[in-house]
């Protein structure tokens, strides 16, 4: 008879399983997407589950067949999580190339922030972010009160766009280089901006920036991730016609292993100056044993990283990313560029078809009953 330490372990083995093996279905349902985001917490539990297990069933206990497929099954799901986790340590290979010569006219240097609609915080996020000296600050979910609390940075950043919004999706973009060509997007909804502009640096060189933050799938709300999904590809798609050198940004609502965004790079080939690097874990920043990277900075590969590095917590649930990158023709990229095949454009196709399909199935009251309860 089992005991109950056996049983628990049991259980506890079998949602790890299942943690790691739903995932694999490109399903857009929150409940399965949500386990692309704790896979470093996964692989940790799956550990200790592995060295217990054997404890209290192989050595104190009798083992039976059951016993072994069961530790098979999660060393197997230990060493899964590891492979898609690895590429975000330092151990394995850069993506994106470090820049050995830095020349300041061709250089930009970029704060993205959420800032957290209901925090107001407002001096503390400021004191963080003006010690950095970016170039170019970001900010999301951007209500009117922070949109007239970061306006401060007008005095030193007169190069400004300010979306500010009451649900979570504005955005405001504070530059002290000038801004070309800007342009208020709605890839997927009219509630949710995204940002496509060119900052042409002291230099001459013109950077064509995107700034993102599509909507997240929700447990809380039942919203899943189809219409996250259908943002990135659809951006994806948009960089395939913009001219180098190219930059995206944005709380993307989505961890940097998810097949989402692994799709996002193979279709528009920018790369990641966290591969190679580390994860560089931004929300939550207020528990420190539940992270994961959801601010992103991508780039093509004609620019080469400077420095990469996460901020300390200005009061929000993430904390700000800074990045600065280079012109840097002397540098390419160690593993070259992501690229997409045919079956990647197929399921991108899929991903589009699904969010029209969801948006045309949607009534008005529907609607606007998903966009309320998204605040």
């Amino acid at each position: 008879m089992l005991s109950v330490a056996t049983v628990v372990l049991l259980a506890l083995a079998v949602f790890v399983v299942l943690a790691t093996l739903l995932p694999l279905v490109h399903v857009p349902y929150w409940w399965v997407r949500s386990f692309d985001f704790p896979r470093v917490q996964i692989a940790m539990v799956a550990i200790v589950i592995v060295v217990l297990y054997a404890v209290v069933v192989v050595i104190v206990g009798e083992t039976s067949t059951l016993d072994w497929v069961v530790l098979v099954a999660l060393t197997a799901a230990t060493i899964y999580q590891a492979v898609r986790i690895w590429p975000y340590t330092s151990l394995a290979g850069t993506q994106s190339p470090s820049s050995t010569v830095t020349v300041p006219d061709r250089t930009l240097r970029l704060v993205i922030s959420n800032v957290l609609m209901s925090n107001r915080e407002g001096e503390r996020w400021r004191e963080v972010v003006t010690a950095e000296d970016p170039d170019m600050v970001v900010t999301v979910e951007t209500d009117a009160w922070w949109a007239a609390t970061t306006g401060v940075l007008k005095a030193t950043h007169p190069h400004a766009v300010q979306l500010p919004q009451d649900d979570t999706y504005g955005m405001c973009v504070y530059s002290r280089f000038p801004l070309e060509e800007v342009e208020v997007r709605h890839l997927v909804e009219e509630e949710v901006p995204s940002l496509f502009l060119k900052v042409r640096l002291p230099g001459g060189d013109v950077v064509q920036c995107i700034f993102l933050h599509p909507r997240p799938p929700r447990p809380d709300v039942q919203q899943d991730s189809t219409l996250r999904d259908a943002e990135l590809v659809l951006a994806a798609r948009e960089i395939e016609s913009l001219e180098k050198p190219i930059i995206v940004a944005g709380d993307l609502n989505d961890v940097a292993w998810s097949y989402s965004t692994r799709l996002f790079q193979k279709l528009s080939g920018l790369l990641d100056p966290r591969i190679g690097r580390g994860l560089f874990a931004s929300f939550h920043a207020d528990h420190w044993w539940l992270r994961y990277p959801l601010d992103h900075v991508f780039h093509s590969d004609d620019l080469a990283l400077v420095e990469l590095k996460r901020l300390a917590s200005v009061g929000s649930d993430h904390f700000p990313i800074c990045i600065e990158l280079a012109i840097d023709p002397s540098q390419r990229p160690p593993q070259g560029t992501p690229d997409a095949d045919a079956a990647d454009h197929e399921e991108a196709d899929q991903i589009v078809s699904d969010a029209d399909e969801m948006k045309a199935e949607e009534s008005a009251e529907e609607h606007q009953e998903r966009v309320e309860d998204d605040v």
